[in-house]
């Protein structure tokens, strides 16, 4: 399966008790609700001789995009890149994006099923949003949403501080299997979500059974960067491309990443399957929009994601970070994501965290 980013463990939602943090948290989501309610009334906009097919002869304008985790994940950098490339290609107008975090993603999913009809909002998300629905018992689920665009794939990885005592992902896992419980892992996704599931489904492929993996979570990338270079976990799973300027700078190393290739961006990072370890593994990333947007509006995003998708400036995007191309729209991705949802669900079964 193709395999792709938590609140911390406990009510779904809470944040950390950090008042400063809480703080922050709270502002960002009374901006977003007041950035939205603004917006929610109208559709997308397309030009007038064209609204009745929902082909934008200009660019599309008053798109939003909402991330449902912390600033600096894979969903942050996804969603910002496609908003300033649909932007300098004259796609659309300004696309505003904003975060959303909480519960997994499961707090921005609720918000855009709440959202019905507001053809102007999108959502970024993927496989950890698929999880997090499951495991944080979400009202909202991803069959209530519009499905628009998926847009990438990208290997994991496994990280490691500079000054990590495991310097390959032998000597890592070799220290894994003689203590699972003492080896912690941190992931920037709920359990479901690709951080989680990629040590779950490694410590499988090495024969440490996965109900016994210390898996620490942090709501996206942006929090578990710090907790790798701190060491207060000894590796992290996350996609590789998270990484890359702390790879550059020489302040982190990744052990392996999980695809059948090396990966262009890290020519001299081994697969684990170089490692001697049969495991591969690939996380997603698309846009979904909230229920019963008009055939309209959903054209118009759909419309302007294809624009994007065919544009130099996209590809070289694509090539800057490592993604790999997986673009496909409406009811493809639809088909695509029902069973994406049915495979999690079973995963998280067999890991005995959903009945």
């Amino acid at each position: 399966m193709s395999t792709h980013h938590t609140a911390r463990p406990g009510t779904p939602g809470t944040r950390s008790p950090r008042p400063t943090r809480s703080r922050r948290i709270g502002a960002l989501v009374a901006l977003a609700a007041a950035g939205s309610l603004a917006l929610s009334a109208c559709g997308a906009t397309a030009k007038k001789d064209d609204a009745a097919t929902g082909a934008a002869a200009g660019p599309a304008t008053g798109l939003q995009i909402m991330v449902p985790n912390s600033p600096g994940g894979g969903y942050d950098t996804t969603a910002r890149t496609v908003a300033q490339v649909m932007e300098n290609q004259k796609v659309t107008g300004s696309v505003q994006v904003f975060n959303l975090p909480g519960a997994g993603g499961t707090v921005g999913l609720q918000r855009v099923v709440n959202e019905k009809g507001n053809g102007k909002l999108a959502m970024q998300m993927g496989l950890g949003v698929v999880g997090a629905a499951y495991t944080q018992k979400s009202k909202a689920t991803l069959n209530d949403t519009t499905p628009i665009a998926k847009l990438i794939e990208e290997a994991g990885a496994i990280v490691v501080s500079k000054d990590s005592p495991y310097k390959d992902l032998k000597s890592l896992v070799d220290a894994w299997k003689k203590d699972p419980s003492k080896i912690n892992v941190g992931g920037g996704s709920s359990p479901g979500g690709p951080d989680h599931l990629l040590p779950m489904q490694l410590a499988k492929a090495v024969g440490i059974d996965p109900t016994k993996v210390s898996y620490i979570s942090y709501d996206g990338g942006g929090e578990l960067l710090p907790a790798i270079l701190g060491n207060k976990i000894a590796f992290g799973a996350s996609g590789f491309g998270e990484f890359l300027e702390q790879v550059k700078s020489g302040s982190v190393r990744v052990l392996a990443v999980t695809s059948d290739k090396r990966i262009d961006a890290l020519p001299d990072v081994p697969t684990v399957k170089e490692s001697g370890i049969d495991f591969t593994f690939t996380n997603w990333r698309g846009i979904v929009a909230p229920p019963e947007i008009s055939a309209g509006d959903k054209q118009v995003w759909v419309d302007a994601l294809t624009k994007m998708h065919g544009s130099d400036a996209w590809k070289a995007e694509l090539e800057k970070r490592g993604w790999t191309d997986a673009f496909e729209t409406g009811d493809q991705f639809g088909t695509f994501l029902k069973a994406q949802d049915q495979d999690v669900a079973d995963i998280l079964k067999g890991l005995g965290l959903t009945s």
